[in-house]
């Protein structure tokens, strides 16, 4: 019983070893420096996006309120159109079917994103609707971007 025991120890002792045998063996036995340069595209698309909104539909209690909440629904409707010229559209869709006729179809749309740099080029009404139209430069997405994130391109790496 006492040499079984031994046995036990002795092997618990070698997978410990073994175990940092292992560990060792994955460290690195130099160290390195990365240099990074920075990369720009070669051109950059302007994209245009219109949105419209009706302004007597609106809520409102006199025709400014109904004005001025027409030129915000302009507004985002065309930042809408600009973020689905950015990231595309979500679209999901169901049909049923029933003894194989279609009982229902359901189709929703949906985009999600952060539209930065857009700037009004115009905005203005025409009989009972606003229009704004907007414009994104991607040299000035660029500009943002590059102020908040400094993309990088590998350049070098050099080892101690």
């Amino acid at each position: 019983m006492l040499k079984a025991k031994h046995l036990n120890l002795w092997i618990v002792f070698l997978s410990i070893v073994l175990m940092l045998t292992q560990l060792v063996g994955c460290t690195q036995v130099f160290d390195k420096h990365v240099e990074w340069e920075h990369e720009k595209p070669d051109e950059y698309p302007i994209l245009r996006a219109v949105g419209y909104a009706p302004i007597q539909e609106q809520r409102g209690n006199t025709d400014t309120q109904k004005l001025l909440k027409a030129i915000r629904a302009s507004k985002l409707n065309a930042y809408r159109e600009l973020a689905e010229q950015v990231y595309g559209q979500k679209i999901d869709a169901d049909t049923e079917l029933r003894e194989l006729i279609v009982r229902d179809e359901k189709l929703k749309a949906s985009v999600r994103g952060i539209v930065r740099g857009a700037k009004v080029v115009k905005s203005y009404a025409v009989e009972n609707v606003y229009t704004t139209e907007l414009e994104l430069d991607f040299q000035r997405v660029y500009d943002i971007y590059v102020s908040t994130a400094r993309p990088k391109k590998f350049k070098r790496a050099v080892y101690y």
